[in-house]
């Protein structure tokens, strides 16, 4: 089962989170929640979540 871990404000952003994650091995899905808004969610597999937090975390405090 896929898990959301965040909601990125562009698209910009979704893609720079899924191009690091998938570079560290992780399974990686981004899907548009809101068009209008143009706000998108990455999800992971729920098995992996954990470890996909603690990427994620730095990645987002670059």
């Amino acid at each position: 089962m896929w898990t959301v871990i965040y909601i990125a404000p562009t698209v910009k952003i979704a893609d720079r989170i899924k191009q690091t994650l998938t570079e560290e091995g992780f399974l990686v899905q981004t899907r548009a929640i809101s068009m209008t808004k143009n706000q998108f969610e990455i999800l992971v597999p729920e098995g992996e979540l954990e470890e996909v937090q603690e990427v994620l975390n730095t990645i987002l405090h670059r």
